[in-house]
């Protein structure tokens, strides 16, 4: 059933080499890897530093990859995509498109990673935070991806309810905010994507969670998959859970036209 991976990360941001990722995806049956690793073009400062520390610097490097994608193409038969993993900020959206322009990947995964410059995987960030503080922290959240698909800037909205994975936001989102980003969605070409990444570790669920879920199904939402594998080991284990997954809901997965 799960014949695409549109979200696994190389060691042009935090994950593994781009050979071993391919024979990997091969390994598990898949007809095609996406290779989307992290973008941000409106970090400045500290925050543009902290950034370049870990390596998130696809937009200095995909230039580079891309010619490792172009060999790695000549190694195997399944289809490799040169995608982003791109940080959405709104009111950035000008200098985002320009850089999606420019590079012309063959499709771009939006993602919301933060709330008013706060990483909202960061527990540090909202550790000392009253619950009324971190309603605004989530409610901020919800509001960005709603803009993210309302943008039209991405084929792919990357793991939805990203909030809950932190143990200090978990909790706060609601039924007004399912249908806040649902809304979205059903009117955008903006695709999301089941997300495996932490399905099988600490947070033990799909993104989206199943109360979102059901609000973006029940608005005839379809979803592409996205394993958000960084290693060649989770490639497998991530795309067989996917797949009961799949089954589970007696849904296909979407194929992006490419």
């Amino acid at each position: 059933m799960v014949r695409f991976d549109y979200h696994t990360h190389t060691n042009y941001s935090d994950g593994h080499f781009i050979p071993g990722m391919v024979r990997a995806a091969e390994a598990a049956g898949l007809d095609g890897i996406g290779f989307a690793d992290h973008c941000n073009v409106t970090a400045e400062g500290d925050a543009r530093r902290r950034l370049d520390g870990l390596g998130f610097a696809l937009d200095e490097t995909y230039h580079r990859r891309r010619e490792g994608i172009e060999w790695i193409r000549t190694e195997t038969d399944i289809t490799v995509y040169d995608a982003v993993e791109m940080d959405y900020v709104p009111g950035r959206e000008a200098e985002i498109a320009e850089f999606l322009d420019e590079a012309a990947f063959d499709y771009a995964i939006g993602s919301v990673h933060s709330v008013d410059g706060d990483d909202v995987q960061w527990s540090a960030n909202f550790a000392d935070l009253t619950d009324e503080q971190r309603r605004a922290v989530v409610d901020g959240y919800y509001d960005n991806l709603a803009a993210l698909a309302e943008s039209e800037l991405f084929e792919i909205a990357a793991h939805a309810d990203l909030v809950e994975r932190t143990p200090e936001l978990r909790g706060y989102s609601t039924a007004d905010h399912y249908a806040q980003v649902a809304d979205a969605f059903a009117d955008s070409a903006t695709v999301p994507e089941i997300n495996a990444g932490r399905v099988l570790d600490d947070y033990g669920e799909f993104h989206p969670a199943p109360d979102l879920l059901d609000t973006l199904l029940d608005r005839d939402i379809e979803f592409v998959v996205g394993s958000d594998s960084h290693q060649p080991a989770e490639i497998g284990r991530r795309i067989d859970a996917l797949e009961t997954h799949f089954d589970h809901l007696g849904v296909e997965p979407a194929t992006l036209s490419l």
